[in-house]
């Protein structure tokens, strides 16, 4: 399997919705939400009007189809620790899970916001959420717990860049 990590274009930003709806945690036993949860405002802020000047994103393609998704944007969004740090969002489609994508992603993501400037990058995710552990081996550290708007138990983590 060859895959290609490469900086998203922006004729495709619009896929970013299908991602970011790929993005949500859905503990084991648990049902996926509607589709259009995506489209309430608190959610929806990570891909609206994506391609503003501290918006960066990249994908991963396997025989020409995106198959995974990695971005960061400053917004007042769950994960937002301040005006200088772009929150980050990560989503490997399920079939292509666990097979070392998302950390390319990651990997190359860390790399353009490196070389943009930016200092470190920050993610907020469900603590049950197995990608803790993924986030701590990347070098994330965790920084704050809180509840979300619903209740989940989150952490807010940060990675420094240099």
């Amino acid at each position: 399997m060859s895959i290609v990590i490469r900086k998203i274009h922006a004729n495709e930003y619009s896929i970013l919705e299908n991602f970011l709806y790929h993005a949500i945690y859905i503990p084991p036993g648990e049902e996926y939400p509607e589709y259009d949860i995506i489209f309430q405002p608190e959610i929806y802020v990570y891909v609206k009007d994506f391609g503003k000047k501290d918006d960066f994103g990249v994908v991963a393609q396997i025989h020409g189809e995106i198959v995974g998704a990695a971005w960061t944007r400053i917004i007042p969004a769950y994960g937002n620790i301040d005006e200088n740090t772009p929150e980050l969002a990560i989503s490997v489609l399920p079939q292509y899970r666990n097979q070392g994508i998302g950390r390319l992603l990651m990997l190359a993501l860390f790399d353009l916001l490196r070389n943009s400037g930016y200092e470190r990058t920050s993610l907020l995710v469900q603590k049950n959420n197995p990608a803790v552990e993924f986030y701590l081996r990347l070098g994330y550290e965790i920084t704050e717990e809180k509840l979300d708007h619903v209740g989940h138990e989150d952490y807010i983590m940060v990675k420094k860049l240099r």
